[in-house]
């Protein structure tokens, strides 16, 4: 028993001192679904109010592993774009967003504002962390075919350690006596995006104001800091024939001190209607996706993860689900027509 409890402090005080040494932020695999997650520069790209709620529950089976549930709204601003967006299709939908004839008759959508509003929460263990920012983008085309966005996000984040799951050895230790386990802290992301009918790239920072967490001390050995998260991403359309839409795409994360790593996704659109996909994590995991454009009103999208680092001898991988609806959507579009 005693060497139970002095293994549950060890690990408690490694999560604590140690969070600067790894991603801080939730990953998704369903990214590729709802890229305003990592980039607030998405916010009004669309001609509808966009609304999805996702969940994800990571390594399934290991106790404590992390749980993300999230929903987000985001919306534009703008007579022209809202009611004359150049690529906005009939009522009823009109041309496949991911046909070459959709590509060949784009033009870059009306400047307008975005605004949107994020709230994710994700639970690792004893520790949770909500997050809440409002956001805004400003959208200009470049070109006829090619549009830029810039976009911020601001919120605040609530970090808490759960000191009743927490057991100690010794419940003098001078660093639990030194922690804050409720906490509040500002947050700050930005992000520019830029888009075509056939092709995005994409770059955006999360946690740009490094905050210190839980651990009050002065004494470095233990001090832990958030720490800027970097994504990069892009992606571009093949045409397999006049139905089939082939999407490869990449996400870069550059988080330091630990390694870069990045995700490569491929997807299968079938017309307007549904997709399917695959998606490789660098050294954690290849995952399964599809989902499937019910109506113009609602969709969904699901994937499952197969991991492959050492955690799959006590995990039985990963599930995630999003399911969006389209409000406002006045030319009855069934799937996106400036993403994909």
């Amino acid at each position: 028993m005693l060497e139970r409890l002095k293994t549950l402090s060890l690990i408690i005080l490694t999560v604590l001192s140690q969070l600067c040494l790894a991603q801080q932020k939730p990953q998704y695999t369903q990214y590729v679904f709802n890229n305003y997650l990592l980039n607030p520069a998405l916010s009004g790209i669309e001609n509808y109010t966009d609304v999805k709620a996702g969940y994800r529950s990571q390594w399934t089976g290991l106790e404590g592993a992390p749980v993300t549930g999230y929903l987000t709204i985001n919306a534009p601003i703008g007579k022209n774009f809202v009611r004359g967006d150049a690529t906005a299709f009939p009522a009823g939908g009109g041309i496949n967003p991911s046909s070459r004839l959709y590509t060949q008759q784009y033009q870059a959508a009306e400047p307008h504002h975005g605004i949107g509003l994020t709230i994710v929460t994700d639970k690792t263990g004893p520790i949770s962390q909500t997050t809440i920012d409002a956001t805004y983008a400003y959208h200009l085309g470049l070109t006829s075919r090619l549009n830029l966005a810039v976009g911020v996000a601001g919120g605040f984040s609530h970090n808490v350690l759960n000191l009743s799951q927490v057991t100690l050895v010794n419940s003098l230790d001078p660093i639990f006596s030194n922690l804050d386990n409720n906490q509040w802290k500002p947050d700050l992301g930005f992000g520019v995006w830029a888009y075509a009918p056939d092709y995005f790239i994409g770059l955006s920072v999360q946690q740009l104001l490094p905050q210190n967490l839980f651990i009050t001390t002065r004494n470095n050995t233990y001090q832990n800091k958030t720490v800027p998260h970097y994504f990069l991403t892009g992606g571009f359309k093949v045409f397999l024939n006049d139905d089939i839409t082939f999407l490869p795409s990449v996400l870069l994360k550059m988080i330091k001190p630990v390694p870069t790593t990045f995700d490569i996704n491929m997807k299968l659109s079938f017309r307007d209607k549904l997709w399917v996909g695959g998606s490789y994590r660098r050294d954690d995991s290849f995952a399964t996706l599809a989902g499937i454009n019910i109506s113009s009103f609602v969709n969904v999208g699901y994937s499952y993860d197969f991991t492959t680092s050492q955690l799959r001898t006590v995990s039985s991988g990963t599930h995630e689900i999003v399911i969006g609806i389209l409000l406002n959507n006045r030319y009855k579009v069934t799937c996106p027509q400036h993403t994909f």
